[in-house]
C-alpha cells in the first residue's frame, strides 16, 4: 500500500472530514477521496460511515487504523534508524506513566536527562488509567503490575524494581487517633482510597506469620489520583497504604510516619513497557538505566534510614 494514501486515512480520521484532511495536506479533497477508495478498494472494507452530514469510522476503521498509525510509526522509525547515529540520545519520546510518577520522581529525573542531552524530547502522558499505546499515541509506559503479570501480558518490557507497600499516617492523625496495631484494629480507622476506573480498592491485605487478612475499610474519601491521595495522607484525613517510592521522601521527611511494621503486604512490581521490541531506542535505554540507578538510590536511602528493613525491599 502506498503510505501516502495511509497518511491520507490517517488525517480523514483525525479531522472526521474529507475536505479538513485534504486542505491539511495541501492537497485537493478529490484526490483525498481517490485515495481513500484506494485503500478500502485493497483492504476489501469500507473504513468510514458516510452521511450527508458526517464521517465517522466504521467498525472496521476502528479496527485498522491503530494498526496502520502502528505500522507508519516503525517505518518512520526504521528510516531515522538508518539516518542517525545509532547510539545518539535524541529524538522524541512518547511516555506514559501515573500521576505521582510523573510528578515526583521521572519529572526529576527526566530533567537530567535532557539537560545533558539537548536533542530529546519528551512527551509526557501522566495519568493513573492505563493508557493504550497505538490510541494515545505512546511509545513506553512506567507500569506497576502484580508480581508476574508481567509475563501475561502482550508487552515487551524491562522490570525496574519490585514496589515494597507501607501503611503510613501524617504525625498529626497519629496524635489525634493512634495507629492500630493489627487486623482489627486497621479496619476501624478513615482509610484514604485509591479509585480505578469504577473500582474502588477499599479491601487491603496484610500477612503476618503466614496467615494473611482481607481488612474491609471504611472511607469517607476515595481519589482516581494517587497523588492526591497522599497529600489527604499528609494532611492527616485519614490512614494510606502506598508504594514505598510514592512516599520514599514523605517518610524520610516525617511527614508520614509508618505502622504494623510486622505486617507486610503484598509486594507489586515496575516495568517499562514497550509495543514491541522495535520500539527500543538509545534514549529508552538511558531512561531505564537511569529509573534503575535512581531507584536503588531511594531503597538504600530508606534502609539505611531504617524505614525499611533490607528483607521488605529485596533487589
Amino acid at each position: 500500500m502506498n503510505t501516502t494514501d495511509l497518511n491520507v486515512v490517517l488525517k480523514i480520521a483525525e479531522h472526521q472530514s474529507i475536505t479538513a484532511a485534504a486542505n491539511h495536506l495541501d492537497m485537493s479533497s478529490s484526490a483525498a477521496s481517490i485515495a481513500l477508495k484506494r485503500i478500502e478498494k485493497e483492504l476489501g472494507a469500507e473504513l468510514f460511515v458516510r452521511t450527508t452530514r458526517q464521517l465517522r469510522l466504521s467498525a472496521a476503521g476502528e479496527q485498522y487504523l491503530p494498526i496502520c498509525q502502528q505500522a507508519l510509526d516503525l517505518l518512520k522509525q526504521g528510516q531515522k534508524a538508518l539516518n542517525d547515529d545509532p547510539q545518539a540520545i535524541n529524538g522524541e519520546v512518547r511516555m506514559a506513566m501515573s500521576s505521582e510518577m510523573g510528578r515526583h520522581l521521572m519529572r526529576r529525573l527526566l530533567n537530567e536527562v535532557m539537560a545533558a542531552h539537548q536533542e530529546l524530547a519528551i512527551r509526557f502522558h501522566v495519568g493513573d488509567s492505563q493508557v493504550d499505546f497505538y490510541r494515545d499515541g505512546v511509545d513506553v509506559a512506567l507500569r506497576a503490575m502484580a508480581q508476574g503479570a508481567a509475563e501475561e501480558s502482550n508487552f515487551y518490557g524491562f522490570k525496574i524494581c519490585n514496589i515494597p507497600h507501607v501503611l503510613c499516617a501524617s504525625p498529626q492523625y497519629i496524635a489525634e487517633h493512634g495507629v492500630p496495631t493489627n487486623p482489627t484494629e486497621l479496619g476501624e480507622h478513615n482509610a484514604l482510597l485509591y479509585k480505578l476506573y469504577k473500582v474502588i480498592n477499599d479491601q487491603w491485605v496484610v500477612t503476618r506469620a503466614g496467615k494473611t487478612y482481607k481488612v474491609k475499610m471504611r472511607s469517607n474519601r476515595a481519589g482516581n489520583d494517587g497523588d492526591l491521595v497522599r497529600r489527604w495522607c499528609i494532611d492527616g484525613a485519614g490512614i494510606a497504604k502506598k508504594s514505598a517510592i510514592d512516599v520514599a521522601e514523605d517518610l524520610l521527611a516525617g511527614r508520614v510516619q509508618r505502622f504494623m511494621t510486622d505486617y507486610t503486604i503484598p509486594r507489586t512490581e515496575l516495568w517499562l513497557v514497550l509495543p514491541s521490541r522495535q520500539m527500543i531506542s538509545p534514549a529508552i535505554r538511558l531512561i531505564r538505566d537511569r529509573l534503575k540507578e535512581q531507584v536503588s538510590f531511594i531503597r538504600l536511602k530508606l534502609i539505611n534510614s531504617g524505614v525499611l528493613a533490607e528483607h521488605e525491599w529485596p533487589e
